[in-house]
């Protein structure tokens, strides 16, 4: 088959990207396809001729463009299949509150949260007891996030926040073990939840599970299965697949939980293009449930061939 790879893009996220797209690239060339990678950066311009081209599209971008929906929507426009979600349930995972609210909507325990579209006003407080997170809406890999011990801190964070643009989520923190769930469509139908992964930073900001901490190799510990009570681990891939429909995302997603003391999981975010190098947390669970990274691979590409939404524009 003819992939195009589709890798770097322009966010923040941008190394995060090529690195999971040159273990990517590899693992198809070994499964036997001939693969063509594709920058956004270089030339967005040039995606849906280059996708004309190519039988098959996997997008290894992070942040927007890729997680926002745009590259999928273009895939489709020439009827080039790709893995992972639509447009539409891409940008509802990307979009932390629009995703939040869908989860309230339907029952599943989230933080409560308010939308900070421009910079408050000075001396406007969040309605919500402190400590706080303020995070980027549309971001990830935890990238653009400050954790506001009390108000004195409060004025600072938001001029550093917002001198880089952009719209901010603020949430009450959550005190629990942080834990994350992969959920993984079947090639015969139906879509299961992986085994939970508890992650435990040992650097960081505080032993938050931020980007220095996920990308820095040996500062956090990753445990799969989660050493967890059954109950709990029941209750978190039950939410998880829960989230994982709530957003009509396809093929696969990652949801990422805090555990509270009480046992109860609380729902922090869904991301529809998870990280995937071997060492990566999707990877990981599937190894565990016997799925190598190179079937897991070849499994997301089997999906969206044959997902026919995906080609209904095809010439």
């Amino acid at each position: 088959m003819n992939i195009l790879l589709i890798l770097g893009g322009w966010s923040s996220e941008r190394e995060v990207s090529l690195n999971s797209g040159g273990m990517i690239g590899k693992v198809l060339q070994g499964l036997g396809h001939t693969v063509t990678r594709f920058d956004p950066a270089t030339s967005l311009g040039g995606l849906t001729g280059a996708a004309q081209k190519a039988d098959f599209a996997f997008i290894a971008l992070h942040g927007s463009p890729g997680e926002d929906g745009l590259i999928q929507a273009m895939l489709e426009t020439v009827g080039c299949p790709y893995q992972g979600s639509g447009p539409a349930g891409s940008f509802l995972a990307l979009n932390k509150a629009a995703s939040k609210e869908l989860f309230r909507q339907n029952g599943l325990l989230t933080p409560d949260w308010t939308l900070l579209t421009a910079r408050p006003e000075k001396g406007w407080q969040p309605p919500f007891a402190y400590p706080v997170f303020i995070k980027r809406n549309t971001g990830g890999s935890s990238l653009e996030m400050e954790r506001v011990a009390g108000p004195e801190d409060l004025e600072a964070a938001l001029d550093r926040l917002f001198a880089n643009g952009g719209e901010y989520l603020v949430e009450p923190a959550v005190v629990g073990l942080e834990v994350t769930c992969g959920v993984l469509d079947e090639l015969s139908g139906g879509t299961r939840a992986l085994p939970p992964i508890l992650i435990k930073p040992k650097t960081g900001s505080g032993g938050v599970f931020d980007y220095v901490a996920k990308y820095t190799p040996g500062a956090v510990e990753e445990i799969c299965p989660a050493p967890l009570p059954e109950a709990i681990i029941k209750r978190v891939r039950e939410t998880a697949l829960a989230a994982h429909r709530v957003l009509g995302l396809s093929d696969y997603s990652r949801a990422d939980f805090l555990v509270r003391e009480d046992g109860v999981p609380v729902l922090l975010e869904v991301n529809s293009l998870p990280g995937m190098t071997a060492n990566s947390l999707l990877p990981k669970a599937a190894a565990v449930e016997g799925i190598s990274f190179e079937r897991l691979i070849d499994r997301l590409v089997t999906l969206g061939a044959a997902d026919e939404r995906k080609t209904r524009h095809r010439k």
